[in-house]
């Protein structure tokens, strides 16, 4: 079953140019859209069809014989989910970039991968939303509405059948904000049956790109909490600190975050991408955690984190990973160490057995590496895909024979909408910027009711303790 991803705002775009980079790797797809084949395929056999236009498509499919334990195979095997072949044999990644500015979305198109994406799902705007959420949602954002519309309608279509949409985008930019709640709203009204999933990278505590951060965030979450299935936080502040304290880059800029995050989002998708003795769809990533509808902001914890010129020395057992995504500092996101697990979910990938991580998981709850809220006092959810991460020829991290992915939904994320409440009420008690919003079609009641609300889930995560 297919999977549609959006990526939306500077942010958005830039993170999602890089996971399809490590998505390629993965399945052996080049940045001209072609299959690289490291070892040939015993037979080759052609189907062919028609797309919607009537254009004849050919779909190749690759036989390996005895072979079918290696990872070219395993990419293959998997590739129709996030892509999709075009009749001259290419294959192109299901996904819609979308931009009001358009020098990001320019540099996609005239990047190293230019020929692997199609011209029609990278959107751009003539005028920028100036980070304020109400041009992205309001104004500027509805002159590319419709072409987003179409070109979505469009790739669903295509599909033989479809399990979800993924999006990426950070909720403190005024497209990444405003647009992301726009089409998120045409995607929950237009595919009802059909979950969103989001990879949103949320303000962080100390740093900030821009003042207005706390209202494009809140204003947002207002726009989108019944909208959106399940949302994985993560922070740059924190991405910042793990770039420097486990892979040694001194002064991180936001292509190591990018990577960071995309070998990260890579293990999240895995599941969806390769067949495994234990794999997690879309449903099952709501189904085991999210408990209550609003209460769906899991954190994203990674192991190893490690420098490729280090990997050579490190030799960790699946227990000594899973200690260490329980570990504070493995977070992508800022959050209270003192927090209550509600769920985890856990998606070891490479050479991994259930027998050695129910021994893990045992460990775990033996020596209480995990606190859950008394009412959850077992939610552990198990992923175990066989099909190893690959790592970037930059060799800023490296992809070990085991890693584990952790989704833990906590009340760990009080504190990050605590702070965020906080900063947000400071500005608003005085009105400022208030103006910049109300100014592009906003009633300046929204600002009270986003409020209200963000301050409910807050209280809400508090409650479950």
């Amino acid at each position: 079953m297919a999977v549609v991803s959006l990526h939306i705002g500077q942010a958005g775009v830039q993170l999602g140019n890089v996971c399809w980079s490590q998505y390629g790797l993965e399945h052996s797809v080049t940045e001209a859209g072609e299959i690289e084949l490291k070892d040939n395929p015993s037979t080759m056999t052609i189907r062919s069809g028609e797309d919607l236009s009537g254009t004849t498509i050919k779909s190749r499919a690759y036989d390996f014989g005895d072979n079918q334990d290696n990872d070219q195979y395993k990419g293959m095997e998997g590739l129709q989910v996030f892509y999709q072949e075009l009749s001259n044999g290419r294959w192109t990644p299901r996904a819609i970039f979308v931009d009001l500015e358009s020098t990001v979305i320019d540099e996609v198109k005239n990047g190293s991968a230019k020929g692997l994406f199609s011209p029609h799902n990278l959107v751009t705007g003539i005028e920028d939303a100036a980070n304020n959420y109400a041009r992205g949602f309001c104004s500027a954002g509805k002159s590319v509405h419709p072409i987003v519309e179409d070109s979505l309608r469009a790739m669903v279509e295509v599909c033989d059948k479809i399990q979800g949409f993924m999006m990426t985008h950070s909720t403190g930019g005024g497209t990444g904000s405003g647009y992301h709640a726009l089409i998120s709203e045409y995607v929950n009204e237009e595919f009802t049956k059909n979950p969103i999933i989001g990879i949103e990278i949320f303000p962080s505590p100390k740093m900030s790109t821009a003042v207005v951060e706390p209202y494009n965030t809140l204003l947002n979450k207002h726009a989108t909490l019944d909208k959106i299935g399940c949302v994985f936080l993560c922070d740059n502040e924190a991405m910042y600190n793990i770039c420097q304290n486990k892979l040694g880059v001194d002064s991180p800029n936001y292509q190591n975050l990018n990577r960071l995050l995309s070998t990260t989002i890579s293990s999240v998708t895995s599941s969806l991408r390769f067949k495994g003795s234990l794999n997690a769809d879309f449903v099952d990533f709501q189904t085991n955690l999210v408990p209550f509808p609003k209460i769906h902001f899991p954190v994203i914890t990674y192991a190893p984190i490690v420098n490729s010129r280090k990997i050579s020395h490190e030799s960790l057992s699946i227990l000594d990973l899973t200690y260490q995504v329980f570990h504070p500092q493995s977070r992508l996101s800022t959050c209270d160490d003192d927090g209550r697990y509600i769920a985890c979910c856990l998606l070891y990938r490479g050479d991994v057995t259930p027998k050695d991580v129910n021994h893990a998981i045992a460990m775990v709850k033996d020596k209480k590496f995990a606190k859950f809220v008394d009412w959850s006092p077992t939610g552990f959810k198990v992923g175990i895909n066989h099909k190893t991460a690959e790592s970037h020829q930059d060799g800023s991290i490296a992809a070990p024979k085991k890693t584990v992915c952790m989704l833990a939904n906590t009340t760990a994320v009080t504190k990050a909408l605590h702070s965020l409440n906080n900063k947000y009420d400071m500005m608003l008690k005085r009105r400022a910027f208030v103006h910049w919003y109300t100014g592009e079609g906003m009633m300046e009641e929204e600002f009270h009711e986003a409020q209200a609300d963000l301050l409910t889930l807050e209280t809400d995560y508090h409650c479950l303790l």
